[in-house]
């Protein structure tokens, strides 16, 4: 019998620690370096300058964490933070943690998430544009929020089967903070006692991938609401979006696959936004890009892209074709030089860089971007 007892007890204490398992950590990237844009201003100023937002990756830190509780369910968490590597300041409207800020549980069944968090608009998109969040990634040049598609007050459900990922997000109030949630949003702080409908945001995508190929589709519309605005980054002025029934809907389909060492991706994403005032006009755009990525050995990497953007309700059209390079000194650390070229047709005054604002070129002028940086993963 003591023999027993005390073989129970071994394995309650051994079941005890099996079940309290669980990890914390913590990471970041730091990544600043020196830009030229020309054409910076109406009267075809150029500008030298440390970038405020992003080089090659945003700056950010953060802490993430999950616990075991048996039976393939765990407990995670995430806390990250965006910062200005310019003047130590911190981005997303000054957010603590302004990337993202979540709880929830994994299982078998995928996971159920609660807080600050990405929409399906970004985990769609980042296998097909390979420059992603870059200074001059073509997709976020043209619409910035793209690279920042968050929002506050969000139920996040993802799940894969076989292949196949599902997600979908659900905000009742996309900027509880008020301080904007993305760029060219206005504020849209939710959710609006006696109107479900306002600041609302939900997201839903389906994609595949196997051996190295995949395609996605998602959807992601955001209502109108107290502040809430559209900028369409052509040059043309925000415009409100403060009925409930106004939308700013993306669509997306793209893929990305392999040709030997050589990685492509590419895709399609229209914004169509609709409001329900006849003097506010409906805007829809179309933004095509192909983008490719080549190792020309283990520690030095090309890669580029050609974006184009088609807005006819404002007669605006953009492209940009860039080019990165990087040279990894270590594990962590890496070293890059890269630019890009904009052509504005001849009412559109996109602008080349998403370094920070401030470099919005006078309606038809050309743009040239140029940046050499450092970047360091812990």
């Amino acid at each position: 019998m003591k023999l027993r007892i005390a073989a129970g007890l071994v394995c309650a204490g051994l079941s005890a620690s099996a079940f309290a398992q669980g990890s914390v950590t913590l990471y970041g990237i730091v990544d600043t370096g020196i830009e030229y844009v020309s054409h910076a201003n109406a009267a075809g100023d150029s500008v030298v300058r440390m970038p405020g937002i992003t080089g090659e990756m945003p700056s950010r830190w953060g802490v993430r964490g999950s616990e075991g509780l048996g039976g393939g369910w765990s407990t995670i968490f995430a806390l990250e933070s965006g910062f200005n590597m310019r003047g130590g300041t911190l981005n997303q409207g000054g957010r603590l943690f302004g990337r993202q800020a979540w709880v929830g549980m994994s299982s078998p069944y995928g996971s159920l998430t609660f807080g600050r968090q990405y929409t399906m608009t970004f985990w769609a998109i980042a296998d097909a544009d390979l420059l992603g969040p870059d200074i001059y990634g073509g997709t976020a040049s043209f619409d910035q929020y793209l690279p920042s598609s968050r929002s506050d007050n969000t139920i996040v459900y993802k799940g894969s089967y076989g292949g196949f990922t599902l997600g979908a997000t659900w905000s009742f109030g996309r900027d509880s903070a008020g301080t904007g949630n993305s760029p060219g949003q206005g504020t849209c702080a939710g959710p609006v006692p006696g109107s479900s409908q306002s600041c609302r945001e939900w997201s839903a995508m389906l994609r595949y991938d196997r051996n190295g190929y995949g395609v996605a589709a998602a959807y992601d519309e955001q209502r109108g609401g107290p502040g809430a605005a559209a900028n369409l980054y052509d040059g043309t002025p925000t415009f409100a979006l403060t009925n409930p029934g106004d939308t700013d809907v993306r669509i997306q389909l793209n893929g990305y696959g392999h040709v030997g060492a050589l990685r492509i991706g590419g895709g399609w994403l229209g914004r169509r936004v609709d409001t329900v005032s006849a003097e506010t006009p409906n805007v829809h755009s179309d933004q095509f890009y192909l983008t490719a990525q080549y190792p020309v050995t283990a520690a030095f990497i090309v890669d580029g892209g050609v974006y184009r953007i088609v807005n006819s309700d404002h007669d605006t059209r953009g492209t940009i074709a860039a080019l990165r390079t990087t040279y990894q000194l270590s594990k962590r650390s890496a070293v890059y030089l890269q630019g890009a070229y904009l052509w504005n047709s001849a009412k559109a005054a996109y602008t080349v860089s998403q370094g920070g604002g401030g470099t919005t070129p006078a309606p038809g002028a050309g743009q040239l971007g140029i940046m050499a940086g450092i970047r360091h993963s812990f």
